[in-house]
Order: structure tokens, then sequence, then C-alpha cells
């Protein structure tokens, strides 16, 4: 038995067969798809690091020099815990959708042919 037949344990006889074309076309698709969690998931860790940053740091650790400035009458740390992360944190879903659909977009893996196709794959 060759290695690529020792990972199943029927031997492959049922595997697909792949011209050489077939072959570099999902090796690029793979590429492609790759990239595209790479990049989703920086934007991912940036958003939240933001997130963290926001409700975290400014309504825990940096809240006695942020309740020295008044925000609507409210000291602004306090504004921060009670309001200010749950806000940033809807303002950071409605950004992730905006910059995911450009990623979507840069990556051609849009759902917008999809759905005009009526669903059909």
């Amino acid at each position: 038995m060759s290695k690529s037949e020792d990972n199943y344990h029927h031997g492959g006889g049922n595997l697909p067969e792949h011209n050489e074309g077939e072959t570099q076309e999902l090796s690029v698709k793979h590429e492609v798809i790759d990239a595209y969690w790479k990049t989703n998931i920086r934007l991912l860790v940036i958003l939240l690091t933001v997130w963290v940053i926001v409700s975290f740091g400014c309504s825990i650790l940096f809240v006695d020099a942020l309740n020295q400035i008044n925000f609507f009458g409210f000291p602004l740390g306090f504004w921060f815990a009670q309001q200010g992360s749950i806000i940033c944190f809807v303002v950071l879903i409605f950004v992730y959708s905006k910059l995911i659909g450009r990623i979507e977009d840069r990556f051609h893996l849009d759902d917008k042919d999809h759905e005009k196709k009526g669903g059909e794959q």
C-alpha cells in the first residue's frame, strides 16, 4: 500500500480522480479560502481587542481618571460601565458586517451570486 492509501481504511479505492487542471484549481481555491480566513480572524481579533479595551479598560481600569469628566451629567467611567461598552459592542457588530462584506468581495466569496441562482449550487 502506498502512503496515500494508508490514510484510508479501504485502501483509497473510491477516491475521486482529478486531472492536473482540477487539482491546481482546488489548490487555488484552498489558498483563497485560507487567505480569507486569516483576514477574517485578524479582523475579529482587532475588533474584539477594541471591545475589551472599551469595556474592561474604560469601565474598570481607567474609571478613576474617566470619572473626572462628566458626560450628560454622569461621570464618564460610570457611563462606560453602564452604557458605553454595550453601545461599542453594537457599533462593532455593524463595523464587522461592513468590513466582512468588503473582505468577501475582495476574495470573491460573497453570497450575491448564490442568491441570484436561487440557492442552487
